[in-house]
């Protein structure tokens, strides 16, 4: 099944979060917190501004992205577990030193 979102929607993988802190102690299910970063799946064609003019959406599929811990309407999908979430609601867009080195 394909699935796009609609306007300024985005549909968003979790990734999982790390089984063991940084000193090697391994966090319990019933400790962890569910992830507030994901990877872009999908989005929509973008929202109308006052005008009717469609404005883009400035994240797009494969973009690591941060959200708040409450953000976005959990769905399943073929199986998998992803968020629809506004764009308004994600935090910011993580990029790596690599991708910050060539954008220089």
């Amino acid at each position: 099944m394909h699935f796009r979102p609609l306007h300024d929607r985005v549909l968003v993988r979790r990734i999982e979060a790390e089984e063991k802190t940084a000193g090697g102690i391994i966090i319990p299910d019933t400790a962890k917190e569910k992830p507030q970063e994901g990877e872009v799946v999908a989005v929509g064609a973008g929202a109308r501004d006052d005008s009717g003019k469609l404005v883009a959406l400035s994240v797009e599929p494969g973009d690591r992205i941060l959200f708040g811990k409450w953000s976005g309407t959990e769905v399943k999908i073929d199986g998998e577990e992803l968020l629809i979430m506004k764009e308004s609601d994600i935090l910011g867009v993580i990029e790596t030193a690599a991708e910050l080195r060539k954008a220089a």
